[in-house]
C-alpha cells in the first residue's frame, strides 16, 4: 500500500473558531521504503498569524505575503493523497483542519479527506503501545532513539519525516533487505572476500563493555515487547 505521512501547520487550534492551515508537508512511503516524491506547500491564510503561534512554527505573516491560498492548492493535495493510508500523530487535528478547509469551498468536488484516503494516528498507536507515558513526537523520538536534533521549530515536512522514522520503529523497525546482484557478482564478491581474509593480519577481537551489554538487553526488551516474541540474540 501506498502510505503517506502527514503533517500540518495552523494559525491556531481551532478551524471551527476561524484558524487556517498555513503549511502541509508530506512524504511518500512504499513498502516500508521513502520515495523522494514529497508534497510540501505554505499557504496564505487570509487571515494573521498570531505571535504566539508565529513563536511555535516560525512562519510569520511576512513570509505568507504572496503564498497561494487553499483553494489554489487543493486539487494538487488530494490528487497526491487519493488513495493512500495517511500516518499523522494527533490526526483528529489536521484531519479537522483539512477538511473544514474543504468545506469552505464554494465548489468542493471533494468532500472530505476521509472519502479519499485511510487514516492512521500515531499518537492512538503510541498511547496502545506505551500506556501511561507520553507519547508527543518528540517523547518517541527519544523512546526509539530517533534523531529529532534538527527539530527546533515545527515545521510541517520535517515532522512528518521524522514522524515516517518513528512508525517504522512503532511498526517493526528495518524493513528486509533486498538484494538484487546477479549470481556471477556474488561468486566474484565471494572470491574478493576470501583473497581479502587469507592476506590480512589477524583482526583485533573487540569486547563489548557492561554498559553495552546492558543497553542491549534493555533494547532487546523493548523489541520483544512491540513484536510479541522472546528475543535473545
Amino acid at each position: 500500500m501506498r502510505q503517506i505521512i502527514l503533517d500540518t501547520e495552523t494559525t491556531g487550534i481551532d478551524p471551527l473558531s476561524g484558524d487556517k492551515i498555513v503549511e502541509i508537508g508530506a512524504v511518500e512511503m512504499i513498502k516500508r521504503k521513502l520515495t523522494d516524491h514529497n508534497y510540501h506547500q505554505y499557504i496564505q491564510p487570509e487571515r494573521e498569524v498570531p505571535q504566539e503561534v508565529i513563536e511555535v512554527h516560525g512562519i510569520t505573516n511576512e513570509f505568507l505575503v504572496g503564498k497561494p491560498t487553499f483553494r489554489e492548492v487543493v486539487d494538487d493535495f488530494m490528487e497526491y493523497v487519493s488513495g493512500a493510508e495517511l500516518i499523522i500523530h494527533n490526526a483528529p487535528f489536521d484531519v479537522g483542519f483539512i477538511n473544514q478547509e474543504l468545506s469552505l469551498l464554494k465548489k468542493n468536488r471533494w468532500g472530505k479527506l476521509e472519502d479519499h484516503c485511510t487514516i492512521t494516528d500515531t499518537l492512538k498507536m503510541a498511547r496502545k503501545m506505551y500506556p501511561g507515558q507520553r507519547n508527543s513526537l518528540d517523547a518517541l523520538c527519544k523512546r526509539l532513539y530517533v534523531d529529532n536534533s534538527n527539530r527546533t521549530l515545527h515545521g510541517a515536512l520535517l515532522d512528518s519525516e521524522i514522524l515516517a522514522d518513528v512508525y517504522l520503529m512503532m511498526t517493526g523497525g528495518q524493513t528486509k533487505l533486498s538484494l538484487a546482484a546477479s549470481d556471477s557478482e556474488f561468486t566474484e564478491a565471494s572470491r574478493a572476500a576470501a583473497k581479502i581474509s587469507r592476506d590480512r593480519l589477524p583482526l583485533k577481537v573487540l569486547f563489548a563493555s557492561d554498559e553495552e551489554l546492558n543497553r542491549h538487553q534493555t533494547k532487546l526488551a523493548e523489541i520483544s515487547k512491540k513484536s510479541g516474541e522472546n528475543l535473545s540474540w
